[in-house]
């Protein structure tokens, strides 16, 4: 399945900015399908999907920050 870039845009927690790209893929009947694919680290990726990129983009920027500070308390609390 071919994807396409449709957009990128910058979430900023706490003075770091994640970036977030966009994309769009048909399914095989032809219907329109997007991810999101959030960038935390290198090598450290989140993968959202959904039909509609409106809908997506909410998830997104709600994923980040929430996906942020829960590494960060487990982080503290494993030590």
């Amino acid at each position: 399945m071919d994807r396409t870039l449709v957009t990128t845009e910058s979430v900023t927690v706490d003075d770091r900015a994640f970036q977030v790209r966009f994309f769009e893929s048909r399914t095989p009947r032809g219907q329109r399908r997007f991810s999101a694919e959030i960038v935390l680290a290198p090598g450290d990726r989140i993968i959202l999907d959904d039909d509609s990129l409106v809908s997506l983009g909410v998830r997104a920027r709600r994923l980040v920050p929430a996906t942020v500070y829960s590494r960060a308390l487990a982080r503290t609390t494993a030590a």
